[in-house]
């Protein structure tokens, strides 16, 4: 029994095993280098090869983060000083 294999089905396995995995220290260098603005977002995604779709998601989880933390971080911080 052979199985006839679309080559839709072979491409997106291919893609599927070359697809580049960050972790989440390299995804946040990679939104503060953005955030910095010595550059285009373009042109930073492009040289780290990451897609842009998947640096505005990242970009929005870390200042969402941040934010979250600084708000409630700030009583934290006035009670040891």
């Amino acid at each position: 029994m052979n199985k006839i294999v679309s080559s839709e089905t072979v491409v997106k396995g291919i893609r599927r095993r070359i697809r580049t995995k960050y972790s989440w220290e390299e995804k946040i260098r990679i939104v503060l280098e953005g955030i910095r603005g010595e550059e285009s977002i373009a042109n930073l995604c492009s040289q780290e090869k990451m897609p842009n779709c998947l640096y505005y998601p990242c970009s929005k989880y870390f200042l969402e983060a941040v934010k979250k933390r600084l708000s409630g971080g700030h009583k934290q911080w006035t009670q040891h000083s």
